[in-house]
């Protein structure tokens, strides 16, 4: 299916499009920081969809061709470093509730909830406020907002309070130096795939201030350790071994956290998913969802 636009609250709009078979059991795909549903790429999409899912992703709000929060300003330097926004224009649990509007939207019910990075963030706050809206979550290199675990490293955090590029090929050269630092190590570096990516991300919208106030929202957000106590969605969490911008301890603090939920290192991963290491995490993916239906039908086996 093309982009399309639909309404999940008053004045939000969600650009999303969807893969496979509306039969299948329903896969919702939540990306991170300032990152456009195209980081979910088509191929894994279809990939995916080829395990017997039907798949949905989604521009975030303040991102893509999704409703934007121009009126308010991102935070400033100082205030990213004191950690005090003081204009926040919404929170993590309103981007949550635009995930749950998106469900009710497409009369899915509910879904296997898929996020990474700031999107597994929004995933384990969507887990926490509507527990009948998630199957099953599968946190991916994200973290529990404790200030002690899930640090990036000190290099990494010029380009978090660098402000955005206006020019196309600034901001191309600037995702390609980003993803030099805390890509995957481990696995084969497409640079013509990430330059094809940023450009198309910025042609796509206009607005270079989302981020930061995406940033903003998680900020206020604090530690959200003893909320995700509360998660009962069985819960999967993958994290790579070489991530720079969200820790390991973010991803293991995660697990911790949430009863029951089962911990996956990917070697070599950083803070992206590489082509190389697709069918590896499609198949965590894909394996935790059946197990959760299999359980679940059993469940209502007589």
């Amino acid at each position: 299916m093309a982009e399309q636009h639909i309404a999940v609250a008053p004045g939000i709009a969600l650009c999303h499009e969807t893969f496979g078979d509306p039969g299948d059991p329903v896969v919702l795909l939540v990306m991170g920081l300032g990152t456009q549903m195209l980081a979910w790429r088509v191929e894994f999409c279809e990939q995916l969809a080829r395990e017997g899912f039907f798949v949905v992703r989604y521009d975030n709000r303040d991102v893509g061709r999704s409703t934007h929060f121009s009126d308010h300003r991102p935070p400033s330097l100082k205030e990213l470093v004191l950690r005090r926004p003081k204009d926040v224009a919404y929170t993590l649990d309103d981007m949550a509730e635009d995930a749950a509007g998106l469900i009710d939207a497409l009369g899915l019910g509910a879904a296997h909830v898929v996020g990474a990075s700031m999107g597994g963030m929004i995933a384990q706050q969507l887990a926490v406020r509507h527990p009948d809206k998630v199957l099953s979550l599968v946190s991916i290199m994200s973290t529990t907002g404790a200030r002690r675990v899930g640090q990036p490293a000190l290099k990494v955090l010029p380009f978090l309070v660098k402000p955005p590029s206006r020019e196309r090929e600034e901001a191309i050269e600037r995702v390609v130096q980003l993803f030099g630092l805390v890509g995957s190590p481990g696995f084969e570096r497409d640079v013509a795939e990430t330059r094809e990516m940023a450009g198309e991300s910025f042609d796509r919208s206009s607005d270079r201030r989302g981020a930061g106030r995406q940033l903003a929202a998680i900020l206020a957000a604090g530690d959200r350790t003893a909320g995700l106590r509360r998660i009962t969605a069985p819960t999967l969490v993958v994290h790579g071994t070489d991530d720079k911008l969200v820790a390991p301890s973010g991803g293991k603090a995660t697990a911790k956290a949430i009863a029951g939920a089962r911990l996956e290192l990917v070697r070599g991963m950083g803070h992206d998913i590489p082509r190389g290491a697709w069918d590896e995490v499609i198949g965590l993916i894909a394996g935790h969802a059946r197990a959760v239906d299999a359980r679940t039908s059993g469940a209502r086996t007589p």
